[in-house]
């Protein structure tokens, strides 16, 4: 173990070498400061990794991560980090990833006392009764397995756009947008789920509009702006 330990900072010296033999400036890049396009909002588990997956280089992607990519308006971490994002480093993209092999969804689909997880896995489980009637028409338990993942990126994403920061720049620039993602541990590829960003701002407007404005007046008039001459 303590060997392991000390693999690590020889890596470090190995990938510092590797980044100045490829650009003399890179670290004097890094340090002046970051302008991602993308917030990247994942799993924690070890096999699904942001940049890697991505094939982004540090300073390309703003990063949170937990068990089973929940985004909960009770979680601090999560909202502050979606709040910077949006609010100040303009992130253009929001995606919300999931993974196929998910171990947080496995245990929210568990009949069983968790401890103090389960306020968290609550969330999970909240998704599969939203859904219940489609997940439990599905036989196959691995299908249903992945058909929650993907559904409870979906909700996730939901909760991203019901955010008054997300909201308000959107109405103002049409950015940034929400993505839903899963990765497939598998195979190594991106599923994008095809999330219909504008249809579930204009659905969820009556209940969770944020803004004082309306969304759709708004992005009619950018868009007027924009096509004029």
């Amino acid at each position: 173990m303590s060997h392991s330990y000390k693999n690590i900072f020889e890596n470090n010296k190995k990938w510092i070498e590797t980044r100045l033999g490829e650009d003399a400036d890179f670290f004097n890049r890094l340090a002046e400061g970051q302008s991602p396009e993308y917030l990247y909002i994942g799993c924690s588990d070890s096999r699904a990794t942001a940049e890697e997956l991505m094939g982004l280089k540090p300073g390309e992607v703003f990063v949170h991560r937990n068990i089973a990519n929940v985004v909960n308006t009770l979680d601090m971490s999560s909202t502050a980090v979606i709040e910077y994002a949006v609010s100040h480093l303009k992130v253009k993209h929001i995606i919300v990833c999931g993974h196929y092999g998910c171990g947080g969804v496995k245990a929210a689909m568990t009949p069983q006392n968790l401890g103090l997880l389960n306020p968290w896995l609550r969330n999970i489980r909240d998704v599969y009764r939203l859904h219940q009637t489609e997940l439990d028409a599905i036989e196959d338990e691995e299908a249903r397995y992945n058909r929650l993942i993907e559904l409870n990126v979906q909700e996730q994403a939901i909760n991203v756009i019901k955010m008054a920061c997300v909201q308000e720049r959107y109405a103002e620039e049409e950015y940034p947008i929400v993505h839903g993602w899963v990765f497939d541990l598998k195979t190594g590829r991106l599923k994008d789920l095809e999330i219909d960003f504008e249809k579930i701002l204009k659905d969820i407007q009556k209940i969770y509009n944020l803004t004082e404005t309306n969304w759709n007046m708004s992005l009619n008039s950018n868009r007027n702006l924009l096509d004029t001459p």
